[in-house]
Parts: C-alpha cells; sequence; structure tokens
C-alpha cells in the first residue's frame, strides 16, 4: 500500500464458501460477500441461527479458507499466505472471544492470558497478564482453574486473554451466547469498554440485536447472503 493511503483493516471481496453434503451434494454456506472495515471501527454481524454468520468470522479470520474470492487484512491477502503465514498474522493483529470460553482447562486464568503473550516473545507475560486480568475484576481468581470459574468469569478470562495483546482487530463469536441476561449486560459493557480503551477494531457476530445495537453498524446475513 502506498504511503500516507488509508484502506480498510478488513475487506472481503466475492467471498464465497461450499461444502459438500452428506449426499454429495454442494451445500452454499456463504455467495458473494463484499464487505469492508474501517480501523477502529465497531461493527456486528446479525442472522439467525444457520444464516453463515459464524463461517463468515472464520474466513475474515483466516481461520478457513474461501471456495473463491478473497480476504484482505490489514491490506495482506490471506489467500496468497499459507498456514503458517495466516497464524502469524493472526497473532500480529486479531484477538478472540468466543461463544464458548475455548480457555485451556489444564491452565490456570493467569497462563490462559499468559499464553499468547509468551507466543509473541513478551518477556513481560505475567506482569502483562495480572494487571489485565485485574482490569477485568479477576485479580483474586488467577490461579483458579476454568472448571472453578462461573461462566461469567470464564468470559472474563477470555476477554482478558483476547485484549492482554492490545490487538488491532477483536473478532467475538457470540460472546453472551452462554451466559445469563444480568452476566451476560456485564460482559457486554466490559467488551466496549476495553475496545474503546484500545481503540480496536471489532467485528462480533451475534443473533442480540440490543447487543448489535452497541456497534457504530450493523449487517445482515441471510441464507449466506448479506442484506442491505
Amino acid at each position: 500500500m502506498e504511503e500516507g493511503k488509508s484502506f480498510p483493516i478488513v475487506q472481503a471481496e466475492r467471498l464465497a464458501k461450499q461444502v459438500t453434503a452428506n449426499d454429495g451434494s454442494s451445500l452454499s454456506l456463504l455467495d458473494d460477500i463484499d464487505m469492508a472495515v474501517a480501523a477502529g471501527e465497531s461493527v456486528a454481524i446479525l442472522g439467525a441461527s444457520g444464516s453463515g454468520k459464524s463461517t463468515l468470522l472464520g474466513l475474515l479470520a483466516g481461520l478457513d479458507t474461501p471456495s473463491s474470492g478473497r480476504v484482505l487484512l490489514d491490506g495482506v491477502d490471506l489467500c496468497a499466505l499459507d498456514e503458517d503465514g495466516r497464524a502469524a498474522l493472526r497473532g500480529r493483529l486479531l484477538g478472540f472471544v468466543f461463544q464458548s470460553f475455548q480457555l485451556l482447562p489444564a491452565l490456570t486464568a493467569l497462563e490462559n492470558v499468559m499464553l499468547p503473550l509468551e507466543l509473541k516473545g513478551d518477556r513481560g507475560a505475567r506482569a502483562s497478564a495480572e494487571e489485565t486480568l485485574r482490569r477485568v475484576g479477576l485479580a483474586a481468581r488467577i490461579g483458579h482453574y476454568p472448571r472453578q470459574l462461573s461462566g461469567g468469569e470464564q468470559q472474563r478470562v477470555a476477554i482478558a486473554r483476547a485484549f492482554a495483546v492490545h490487538p488491532k482487530l477483536l473478532f467475538a463469536d457470540e460472546p453472551t451466547g452462554n451466559l445469563d441476561a444480568a452476566t451476560g449486560a456485564l460482559i457486554i459493557d466490559l467488551l466496549f469498554e476495553l475496545n474503546s480503551e484500545q481503540s480496536a477494531t471489532l467485528i462480533l457476530v451475534t443473533h442480540d440485536v440490543s447487543l448489535a445495537s452497541r456497534c457504530q453498524r450493523r449487517l445482515r446475513l441471510d441464507g449466506g447472503r448479506l442484506q442491505a
């Protein structure tokens, strides 16, 4: 990219994903997706269950590869990278928050948050992880394992893990889907508070209209297609 020119931090061009069904037929999950997200923007992707939301998020993050089309992250074409290259780019740019928390059960809260920092070679991983866990209200729980934490506490650990690396881009896939309404509301507040502090770009997948309303822009998927 030329110096001084701005470009979307995330861009999808004619993105499509097909898979083979059990009967051998081709099943289209996503079709002809064009979208661009500016740096610092918050975007919600809405849609019913099975509309392709999580599939789209996986493609945008380089966790899966499209059948056709391409995705550019921070100006880099994911399709031009091999699996190791995509993983390296994710490690440099991205943080993730999942509905199912995705914590490693054999690691404590502190160790779960330290892991991505250690993978980046951060020598201050422990101090950074401790500070981020304190920031999400879990200073007294850093030595606890996921099984010893409530669902809300596990999601706070997951949020701490995502933000500890100071990502330029945060993906959240139904971050309140496994939480009760009250706990989910607290998690939403925390997510947007930290996101604002770090000026990260946020793309979240949700079926929750109230959560989506907190974002600057909302996109809707229906049958694998983006609706205006």
